[in-house]
């Protein structure tokens, strides 16, 4: 069994209890990782409380070296961590290389430039302005993006001056390990970085609750996220939260067709679903949905489903069998709820394994639950509309607001769509996902913004000096 990395030092958890990691490909038991306690997060929140007046008033310069290194470390190894990300999340490995593992190298680099260059005082008539580290950070993880959304917390907290005491999910932690270990070697300072692993309503509730911590970031559903804001509440601390999404695909009557459904087909399916901001409704007018519904259903038979060291697989299996049967209870609702089902469903398409077929519903109506609800699966639900305001309506529709796209022969016309939908981000014509902008939602997908300088002002706290 692994160890909890606490004060600079791997350690057992006071509880002496293990957590299996499970090859959701295999169902094997692959490692075992500490149950933690409340008085494993105890002693992690005291070691990030002593390291951060020291790394508060570390030189900017040193904390970009040391972030940079890490970064350099994170790309050297990025094979390995990739095959870990693809035994214990299941990632089809091309994509838990480029996206689940080099993409966070480049983050971690962006934050090791800004560590430098954010500007931390402004002049504002004969007030002097300048932004401090937060404090301690408990940054709480999510299983689908394992290693990418601990160092969208890490690498802005690191880089502002603060001190995190890390719980990644329970589900696929494995690359947090890693993390941790190249932080280690590259000379973090003890205290500054600290990994509990555990339960949530363990572990994630005690770093959320404790007096000691001054910043909870938290990445998962919306209703964990409900309850991480509560008990932050207690001491009124800041939080910031990324939670669901429901995001749609608005494909104009002006637009490529085909181009649109093909891009959103593969947008709702990457990481086999299990993506927060994922399309997963592609909203088509009327007169064009038919034949939609015939180029989205070729589109998802080309995903091949299976092993994630094969080449040739597209989507992998879902993380867990907890996921995969809550995706097919909501296949099965879809049906029942009067949606036709026009290819995948609930079959298995391998013996073992938490495989499910590339699944797409025609016939969906507004209201409906696979149309309204975060499946989290590689479930694409598609829905017409008549008008451009009904188009907007539809896409705003949900209690979510994250991601979105719009797609018109008109960049103008995209635009101003694209303007329309309150979400926090939309792509435009298939533009690509920038991890130097702004991510985060609206509504119910959360409070605050994650990436590039957006990202790093979430840990800085502003004082005013009358001079």
């Amino acid at each position: 069994m692994r160890e909890l990395f606490i004060g600079g030092s791997w350690t057992a958890s006071t509880s002496g209890e293990s957590i299996e990691v499970v090859n959701p490909a295999t169902e094997e038991i692959i490692d075992r990782v500490p149950a933690g306690t409340p008085d494993d997060v105890e002693a992690a929140v005291l070691a990030a409380r002593r390291a951060f007046p020291s790394w508060a008033d570390t030189a900017p310069s040193e904390r970009a070296r040391l972030l940079g290194a890490a970064a350099d470390l994170l790309k050297q190894r990025a094979d390995v961590i990739a095959e870990t990300i693809a035994s214990d999340m299941g990632s089809p490995l091309g994509f838990a290389l480029k996206v689940q593992t080099l993409m966070p190298a480049a983050v971690l680099s962006s934050y090791a430039q800004l560590a430098e260059s954010h500007p931390r005082e402004r002049r504002i008539g004969n007030s002097l302005v300048v932004k401090e580290p937060a404090g301690v950070v408990a940054a709480i993880t999510p299983w689908n993006y394992p290693l990418h959304q601990i160092i969208c917390k890490v690498g802005p907290a690191l880089a502002a001056g603060c001190t995190v005491v890390l719980k990644p999910s329970e589900v696929a932690p494995l690359a947090a390990y890693a993390l941790a270990e190249i932080f280690a070697e590259v000379g973090l300072p003890a205290g500054v970085l600290n990994l509990v692993s555990g339960r949530g309503p363990v572990v994630g509730e005690a770093m959320a609750a404790h007096p000691e911590v001054d910043l909870v970031s938290f990445t998962g559903s919306t209703a964990a996220g409900r309850r991480v804001a509560a008990l932050a509440a207690e001491t009124v601390k800041r939080v910031s939260l990324e939670l669901g999404g429901k995001s749609a695909s608005v494909v104009l009557p002006d637009a490529d067709l085909a181009a649109a459904v093909k891009v959103s087909v593969a947008n709702c399916f990457v990481n086999a679903g299990q993506t927060c901001s994922a399309w997963s409704r592609l909203v088509v007018h009327r007169d064009q949905y038919d034949d939609a519904v015939r180029l989205a259903v070729a589109a998802a038979r080309k995903y091949t489903v299976g092993d994630p060291f094969d080449e040739s697989t597209r989507i992998g299996p879902l993380v867990s069998k907890a996921q995969y049967d809550r995706v097919t209870r909501y296949i099965i609702r879809g049906e029942e709820e009067g949606a036709r089902l026009v290819t995948g469903g609930t079959e298995r398409p391998l013996p073992k394994g938490y495989y499910v077929e590339p699944t797409v519903f025609a016939g969906v109506e507004p209201g409906m639950t696979i149309e309204q609800e975060e499946i989290f699966g590689p479930v694409l639900t598609m829905i017409p509309y008549t008008s451009e305001d009904q188009a907007v309506e539809i896409a705003n529709g949900t209690r979510y607001g994250l991601a979105g796209a719009v797609w018109s022969g008109s960049q103008e016309r995209a635009l101003a769509v694209a303007r329309r939908l309150r979400t926090g981000q939309v792509s435009v014509n298939g533009g690509q996902f920038n991890p130097l902008a702004p991510f985060g939602g609206y509504k119910q997908s959360g409070v605050g913004r994650e990436l590039g300088e957006y990202g790093m002002e979430e840990y800085l706290e502003i004082k005013s000096l009358q001079v």
